[in-house]
């Protein structure tokens, strides 16, 4: 039944389990897939090779690579407010019920008007947006824009929150190893096998690499079977760590590496309380990157219709996927590992019409007597023909005859690009190398090494040789003494070894793509020269070549090629562009962790928080802190008649007011009162053991900072209580005061804010209120606690202090109590001033309150107003100096005017 609804599924092979069956869709329309499945794979296992649209001329596009530098099939996955745009269908992992739809098209990815921009292929050449739209002027708002955003991006963004949950951890390990193919796996087995603490990260959600998709032997046993042998004893090793699903995305200073693991983007949504994606910083002593290699396309007329793929992705959906991309297939390769795909490409059953190798014979050694096809020595290929599909192939040989070949399906390779992009984060600049026909690692950092096809070692043999020798020289510079144990004996199949670069095909008319994405052609790329840009940097923005979202994985070096040629340059010569993170698309999510929506910043509650919200309060957030703005009430019919009743209660009954969001310092030591003078307009040196004086703070310029009360509780210790907006700035600011204007005083602060609860209860009856809360034994006449007092007291055995201030205008107390007793303690005061007819008020009463009786408002805290504009002028001191005073004194600021 699987092979009937999967046509291109092969009926053996492969690493996917064939008893799991995945029912997905795809622009609507069901399909099956089987689990180890990507997206890519259960596509052409259902013969699907249209998948999306380029982005200039929405040209039909199909999937070209097995991997994450794939430009073409991209699409939106999952649906609502899960919807991702622009993701890759080649390292999508298939799951039950997996939701993906074609994007950049319209009305459908088979029928798509906006094909016809490729009819006016010559309007929209390099740089053509610096060239149109000039005339007429009044048409640039009203015409031009509007057109130009609706023809902008690929995919569309869910406009709903994100609703999924992120992380954020920290690893540290002696050796990370980048890259879970046979060379990182080879250097986590001897850095592991000498001791070392190794985290192994693997964006894929296999480990293996190229070994899966192989036929070569080491150690006398298929590459499969060796790394199913190393998974195993990494993983059965207590101080290893193997991240798959995860991608290093960028490298940083001091052995930081940051990267991406997909914890369940496997699954079709989070399961409850997971996470999607983990946010890892891992600080590494030694960094080993076996990041692999990208095969480069070749450059010819008609390089991009579905059908055409890489040499080596056509091996790995084969081998690993057991899919069969076409049935008539064409191999055109610049190096021996074609041979390798050809041979794939016949296990499987295919008709290989064709081996087109641009080498001539002399040079093919004895790869070509491997494949039983006919080869093309020394040949090209020059056009292809088909509207949404490959259906004609035409050839020339070495001798320059043409000839024609039906063919679905063709297999190409103009060489390999090692993956240098991680070498690149910390400054490193690749060096070409006309030994293997590519950019290779520059000159690193003395932790950072580079191991296997990402140093331009392609063979097997080379990867495993050269990953035990990084693994063990990172496992030495840790302090560890190197494995002994070496890698037995390699056999291997056709490689990409004794390749010859190949770039294109010369000048032609016809549209020949270097960036698949961007529709960037041959042509672009020499107009681009023509008109003077000839450096790299200035080609990439002008033709957008390497800025779509595959960054120019696989098209970058093919560019640089054609710019070197068009200017008379080597590559050497030419340069490349400059690599930054992330490697690949990173989820805002990820990198935002757990900060994100209201955990963007702390949340802070006040002790009484939870009695409030059973009074039902309307909560406002007053920077980090909930606080009560008012406490509604059956029938009223607005927040306003909510606000007037608490404001008559306070003024006619008795209140209660949670303030314990005021910032609260203590200030200790013999020169307490000193360091107070100074940050203070008013002296505060002389306030008595007992008393508690109103205070304000000027800035530099003159203009108020901050008021609040200050309290003396002994000798050398004051208690002072801020704005609740600045209680953190307060405290930096008297740090500075003293570590630099005064670094001689001895005085140390500590910030109480959440140690101390503090409750207003102000009103007529705020007196007899208190003296039930304390009884009799506590005098609260006004002879023994005055106004400005601070008094200590204990309630029940908790110590406690009362203050007599009140910023209401009616007879008013503050009792401040440890926060944990704050709700017993509001609780108690409700029960004992029912009677009173004691009322809950918010922050919106109190500052009516204030209004009234003409005190300074929070809002007028502001940083543009002076003591003078709120009344504060008498409080500025004449006899002494303090921060602001001298500019506190300009004209502008005392002119009542």
């Amino acid at each position: 039944m699987t092979r009937t609804l999967q046509p291109n599924r092969l009926a053996g092979g492969g690493l996917i389990d064939r008893e799991r069956i995945l029912p997905f869709t795809f622009d609507g329309r069901s399909y099956q897939g089987q689990a180890g499945d990507t997206l890519a794979s259960a596509l052409l296992a259902n013969g699907v090779t249209l998948v999306g649209r380029s982005f200039k001329y929405h040209r039909p596009r199909g999937i070209l690579s097995a991997g994450p530098e794939e430009p073409n099939a991209l699409v939106e996955l999952r649906t609502g407010a899960r919807r991702e745009p622009n993701t890759r269908a080649t390292v999508a992992e298939l799951y039950d019920g997996l939701t993906a739809t074609s994007q950049n098209r319209w009305p459908s990815l088979a029928f798509d008007m906006m094909s016809v921009n490729g009819l006016a292929g010559p309007l929209f050449s390099a740089g053509f947006y610096y060239k149109t739209f000039m005339w007429p002027a009044s048409f640039w708002e009203k015409v031009y824009e509007p057109l130009i955003r609706r023809a902008a991006g690929l995919g569309r963004a869910a406009r709903e929150a994100d609703p999924d949950k992120y992380d954020r951890s920290h690893l540290f390990c002696d050796v990370l190893v980048v890259g879970g193919g046979t060379a990182g796996l080879a250097a986590a087995l001897a850095a592991s096998r000498s001791g070392a603490r190794v985290v192994l990260c693997e964006q894929d959600f296999l480990l293996g690499g190229q070994s899966l998709s192989c036929n070569d032997e080491i150690d006398g046993k298929p590459a499969r079977s060796w790394v199913q042998d190393a998974t195993r004893e990494l993983e059965a090793a207590r101080r290893v760590r193997i991240l798959t699903r995860t991608t290093a995305f960028g490298l940083f200073d001091h052995g930081v590496c940051g990267a991406v693991e997909r914890v369940s983007d496997h699954l079709e949504a989070p399961a409850p309380h997971a996470v999607r994606q983990r946010y890892w910083k891992i600080v590494a002593r030694r960094i080993v990157l076996a990041a692999g290699a990208i095969e480069r396309p070749i450059v010819f007329p008609g390089n991009d219709r579905p059908g055409i793929m890489m040499s080596s992705a056509v091996r790995s959906y084969i081998e690993r996927f057991a899919v069969l991309p076409g049935r008539r297939a064409v191999v055109f390769t610049a190096n021996d590992s074609g041979y390798a795909t050809a041979q794939a490409l016949k296990r499987a059953g295919a008709e290989v019409a064709a081996v087109v190798d641009s080498r001539p014979k002399s040079v093919q050694r004895g790869a070509a007597e491997s494949v039983d096809a006919p080869i093309v020595h020394g040949g090209a290929v020059t056009a292809t023909r088909g509207r949404l599909q490959l259906r004609k192939i035409e050839i020339v040989d070495g001798d320059g005859r043409k000839r024609e070949i039906d063919a679905d399906l063709l297999a190409m390779g103009g060489g390999w690009d090692p993956a240098v992009h991680l070498t690149c984060h910390l400054g490193g600049k690749p060096q070409w190398s006309d030994e293997i026909g590519a950019f290779v690692p520059g000159r690193l950092p003395a932790e950072i090494a580079v191991a296997g096809a990402a140093g331009g070692r392609f063979t097997i043999a080379g990867a495993l040789g050269d990953g035990q020798r990084a693994g063990n020289e990172a496992a030495r510079n840790c302090g560890y003494a190197a494995n002994a144990d070496t890698v037995s004996t390699v056999e291997a199949a056709s490689g990409p070894a004794n390749g010859a670069p190949f770039w294109h095909l010369g000048h032609v008319a016809k549209k020949c793509f270097v960036d698949f994405q961007n529709d960037v052609t041959a042509a672009d790329i020499s107009l681009a020269a023509c008109e003077g840009y000839r450096s790299v940097e200035h080609l990439k923005r002008y033709t957008t070549l390497g800025m779509a979202t595959d960054q120019g994985k696989s098209s970058g070096v093919n560019g640089l090629a054609l710019l070197a040629e068009a200017t008379n340059r080597t590559i050497a010569e030419t340069g490349t562009t400059t690599y930054r993170p992330p490697f690949t698309p990173v989820a805002i999510g990820a990198i935002a962790g757990y900060e994100r929506g209201k955990e963007f910043r702390p949340s802070r509650y006040t002790p009484t928080h939870d009695w409030a919200a059973e009074r039902g309060a309307v909560f406002v957030e007053v920077g980090q802190w909930y606080r009560a703005q008012w406490y509604p009430r059956r029938g009223e019919k607005n927040w306003l008649e909510s606000v007037n009743r608490e404001a008559t209660a306070v003024r006619t009954a008795v209140g209660i007011c949670d303030v314990s969001t005021l910032g609260k310092i203590e200030v200790t030591g013999p020169d307490s009162g000193r360091l107070l003078d100074l940050v203070y307009a008013n002296a505060m040196s002389g306030l008595k053991v007992g008393r508690v004086r109103y205070g304000v703070m000027l800035r530099e310029d003159g203009h108020v900072f901050d008021d609040g009360t200050v309290a003396r509780v002994a000798p050398d210790r004051f208690f002072l209580t801020t704005t609740t907006a600045h209680a953190e700035a307060v405290l930096r600011h008297m740090e500075f005061c003293h570590q630099v204007l005064a670094p001689s005083f001895d005085v140390s602060f500590i910030d109480v804010t959440d140690r101390w609860a503090q409750l207003a209860i102000a009103g007529p009856k705020s007196r007899e209120l208190l003296g039930k809360l304390l009884g009799s034994g506590f005098d609260m006449s006004s002879e023994s606690v005055p106004y400005l007092s601070v008094s200590k007291l204990t309630i029940g055995d908790v110590p406690a202090r009362l203050y007599r201030i009140s910023f209401s205008g009616e007879l008013g107390y503050e009792l401040g109590i440890p926060a944990d007793f704050a709700d017993a303690l509001v609780r108690r005061l409700e029960e004992l001033g029912g009677p009173l007819g004691l009322t809950p008020y918010g922050t919106e009463a109190m500052t009516v309150l204030r209004v009234e009786k003409g005190f300074a408002a929070s809002g007028e805290l502001n940083g543009q107003t002076t003591a003078r504009d709120l009344g504060l002028a008498e409080l500025m001191s004449t006899k002494k100096d303090y921060i602001g005073r001298a500019l506190s004194g300009r004209p502008a600021f005392i002119d009542p005017d």
